[in-house]
């Protein structure tokens, strides 16, 4: 007589440590669970409702300075270290875990106009309203005295309004009336570029293709350069003038522009006949844009005191954050690990913002990943049924943006409607024009 006997080996269900998962057997047959898809529903459900009771992006504030903030400057090696100007000439150096003001220096006799890391992080740049170009050591936390003396003093002949870095190499580029590449062991520019501008608000070195840089000008344009050229390469304008630009880290085509007519253009550089897309949101002028290091977002910041971020591809914000207290935003940045924003505003204070609003921050237990990537899973699979969407794309924004937002959208519906008549009523035959195709008046080279 044969006994048939049920065999198991531990090693297959039985945990290591108490810390392990426990292993769970399943048939996937789906004939066999039936309600699957209701049960992930519901869960998807809980987890997007659990995502916006848990979104609280606001961390902290960085407070000291005596007036508004004009710029911030990311250390490119350090992720706790964090530099702001303000209007009255002072910088501090942050150390933002701890969020407490490292030194701080009196740097300019105005307005700071902006602030650069060299690319190895030792020294830093900054720019002010007195036309000095002014390099410090970035070690000025090490010394005991409070007096600090910069390692160079450049005076130039006009106001300098922007500044960057050359990602790989010792030259920085400064923009005013004329756009000019410094060595940083020199005095006097050894490269000026002109095309014939009043003035040059915001210069940016590409992070990809090292040498070539952009530059937003008074005229409505964006001038491009190559720092190995003796002249500008290109130049488009616009319809409204643009504030300040970004390039996308990953791509080195890909560039955002934040404009004064409240929308944010993403363009390709091999193509700057229209924007690759509008991304719109804001109910005010936008004044400043910065990437996330991984390329795929970037975030704004804006005259209607709230900050908005995108995805690249997307033309709508996924994420719109404002506070009671905080005013004009005037300068903006990603931190390198992609977990936080930086903001700087009118009133003095720089504010710390979680990139993700409901990231749960600190260690997580492997249960927790593995729960949170579950979660993400069934968003994503549901993102598409109206309840979900609903609840994820809801969001509390002051009176005054919803008001003034409505107005927008009304005036663009009008606006849409006025053409279709046209086209429908006029004996001539009037094409459509896509909104892309208004946006770039003309290409020059």
């Amino acid at each position: 007589m044969k006994v048939k006997v049920i065999s198991r080996n531990p090693d297959n269900y039985v945990r290591e440590t108490k810390k392990d998962i426990h292993k769970v057997f399943r048939n996937y047959d789906t004939a066999l669970h039936p309600f699957e898809g209701a049960r992930e529903y519901v869960r998807a459900l809980n987890a997007t409702k659990l995502e916006r009771v848990f979104a609280k992006p606001f961390v902290g504030n960085l407070d000291g300075h005596k007036d508004g903030i004009s710029a911030l400057g990311k250390h490119p090696k350090s992720l706790s270290l964090l530099l702001s100007g303000s209007y009255d000439g002072e910088v501090k150096l942050w150390d933002v875990p701890n969020q407490e003001c490292v030194q701080s220096v009196m740097c300019h006799s105005g307005y700071v106009r902006g602030i650069v890391f060299s690319n190895d992080g030792s020294r830093f740049f900054t720019i002010g309203d007195d036309k000095a170009i002014k390099m410090w050591d970035s070690g000025i936390v090490d010394s005991e005295d409070d007096t600090h003396e910069p390692l160079n003093t450049i005076l130039g002949k006009t106001v300098i309004t922007s500044i960057s870095h050359n990602y790989e190499e010792p030259f920085f580029a400064t923009c005013g009336e004329t756009c000019n590449i410094w060595d940083e062991t020199r005095n006097s520019p050894i490269k000026t570029l002109q095309w014939g501008v009043d003035t040059l608000y915001d210069v940016k070195y590409n992070p990809v293709e090292t040498s070539i840089l952009a530059a937003c000008c008074s005229d409505r344009g964006i001038i491009f350069y190559d720092q190995r050229e003796v002249k500008p390469l290109r130049k488009i304008v616009m319809t409204l003038r643009p504030n300040q630009l970004a390039w996308n880290p990953m791509q080195a085509y890909f560039f955002t522009v934040a404009s004064e007519d409240y929308n944010l253009y993403t363009f390709d550089t091999r193509r700057l006949k229209n924007p690759l897309k509008i991304h719109d949101g804001h109910t005010s002028a936008v004044t400043c844009v910065d990437y996330a290091p991984t390329g795929r977002e970037f975030v704004s910041g804006s005259y209607d005191k709230t900050i908005r971020i995108f995805e690249s591809h997307k033309a709508k914000s996924r994420e719109v954050y404002h506070t009671k207290r905080m005013q004009h935003l005037t300068c903006i940045g990603w931190s390198l690990d992609n977990k936080y924003i930086y903001s700087g505003s009118d009133e003095m204070n720089v504010r710390l913002w979680k990139a993700r609003a409901s990231e749960k921050l600190g260690a997580l237990q492997p249960r927790e990943k593995q729960a949170f990537k579950y979660n993400e899973a069934l968003k994503e699979k549901f993102a598409a049924h109206p309840q979900i969407r609903r609840i994820a794309q809801h969001r509390h924004v002051p009176k005054v943006v919803y008001n003034e937002r409505r107005k927008q959208q009304e005036q663009k519906q009008k606006i849409k409607r006025k053409e279709e008549n046209v086209r429908k009523n006029s004996k001539k035959n009037v094409p459509y024009v896509p909104e892309t195709k208004k946006k770039v008046l003309r290409e020059e080279q």
